[in-house]
């Protein structure tokens, strides 16, 4: 089964050579084998988590809502305010940002439902010109005749009266993160002792959670701000343009704006729609390009500089973290997907010294990014001595037709 080599042995008493075969296992004969079992068991954990979802995404909602708080607790405590206290603030202050969320929701919900009876002839006429068409380029004309004939606006007021309806199941997710709030407030203050006690033992583990916790922070919170701000700049862009609802849409931009990549089309959509039954195409591209200059500066230009490093994962693992968590935990996965992805990375990487190779493959490009600078360099001084040099005279000029003969 083993590879086997070949081991001599000297017979010390008569000087006779005994050749023996020893199974020597190889280096990393093993490595696939682990490979397999690691695939295994992340899936076994995906599908768990995917079971659990309903009270793990609260869960962990309110770790990530602990740790983004952690620095209120500091600051009162410094300032003699007693433990208890402190931590009442605190939980008091995020179940009063989750009210204040819960209620904006609410709203939007009433005028959603509202704005979908006003226009509910007009969203119906323009399901069947789109679908007209794209009938009249041959696209599936059958299929799209039944689907605009059976469109009803009023089947989308009803979904959303069932989600208003809905959100009394929400109790019980409310009560699971109020409770995670209040235990996990009590037991935070025990956290920097604990800690101080483990690194002795632990060193590595503990300043990787100490990273994590400050890069989450750092995520959320600058996410959370920019999100507020970028939501009222649309609102009130949406506003000055005439697009109906522009509050709803702006609370979605400000949701939209914790998932990655993809959270600016999800906020784009419906501005547009509703944009195009006011106003026509005009209206449309004005809405794309002042979503295009709001979101992309704050997004892409604001947030990087504020964020820093705290997020060391590459566009495409980003992307790919957000389907993936939206798959296994529901829509809040998608809102969660860089904490949920930075602790497997806590877990896998950070935590272990010997991983610490996979970092660029993960996102960490600065050294990386100055092999390539110096690559790049070396390639274009490379190009520059290989090109055949220009016959010139001491001026610089062509030299005299003596010389040439």
């Amino acid at each position: 089964m083993w590879p086997k080599r070949k081991r001599v042995e000297l017979a010390p008493a008569d000087g006779t050579v005994e050749v023996t075969a020893t199974p020597v296992e190889a280096p990393n004969s093993h490595r696939n084998a682990y490979i397999l079992i690691g695939l295994g068991g992340a899936t076994l954990a995906a599908f768990g988590l995917a079971a659990i979802a309903g009270i793990f995404a609260p869960f962990f909602l309110g770790v990530v809502l602990t740790i983004c708080v952690h620095p209120l607790r500091v600051w009162l405590e410094r300032r003699g305010v007693p433990r208890g206290i402190a931590t009442a603030a605190v939980i008091a202050t995020v179940l009063l940002l989750l009210l204040a969320l819960g209620y904006a929701m609410l709203v939007a919900f009433g005028q959603f439902g509202a704005l979908l009876q006003e226009f509910s002839d007009q969203i119906a006429a323009f399901g069947q010109d789109v679908a007209a068409w794209l009938t009249s380029i041959g696209i599936g004309a059958d299929g799209l005749d039944a689907v605009s004939s059976s469109f009803d606006p009023a089947a989308l007021l009803g979904f959303v009266g069932g989600l208003i309806g809905g959100l009394t199941g929400l109790f019980s997710l409310l009560v699971i993160v109020f409770t995670m709030l209040l235990l996990m407030g009590m037991d935070a203050a025990f956290v920097p002792t604990l800690l101080k006690q483990l690194y002795p033992a632990r060193p590595q583990v503990v300043a990787s959670l100490v990273t994590y916790g400050a890069n989450v922070r750092r995520y959320m919170v600058a996410t959370t701000m920019l999100g507020v701000a970028q939501g009222i700049a649309d609102w009130i862009a949406l506003l000055v343009i005439g697009v109906p609802g522009a509050f709803i849409w702006g609370l979605l931009a400000f949701v939209c704006s914790f998932i990655p990549n993809i959270g600016y089309f999800l906020a784009l959509i419906p501005p547009i729609i509703f944009g195009a039954l006011v106003g026509g195409w005009p209206t449309v591209i004005v809405v794309i390009v002042v979503y295009a200059v709001i979101n992309g500066i704050i997004q892409s230009v604001i947030q990087p500089r504020i964020i820093g490093k705290a997020v060391n994962l590459s566009q495409t693992i980003t992307f790919f973290s957000v389907l993936f968590w939206a798959v296994v935990i529901g829509p809040i996965g998608a809102i969660l997907a860089i904490p949920l992805t930075l602790l497997v990375r806590l877990i896998l990487v950070d935590a272990n010294p010997s991983m610490s190779w996979i970092r660029p493959l993960l996102g960490e490009l600065d050294e990386t990014k100055e092999v390539m600078a110096r690559f790049d360099a070396e390639a274009k001084a490379q190009r520059k001595a290989d090109r055949p040099a220009k016959p010139t005279g001491s001026s610089g000029a062509a030299p005299p037709a003596s010389a040439r003969a």
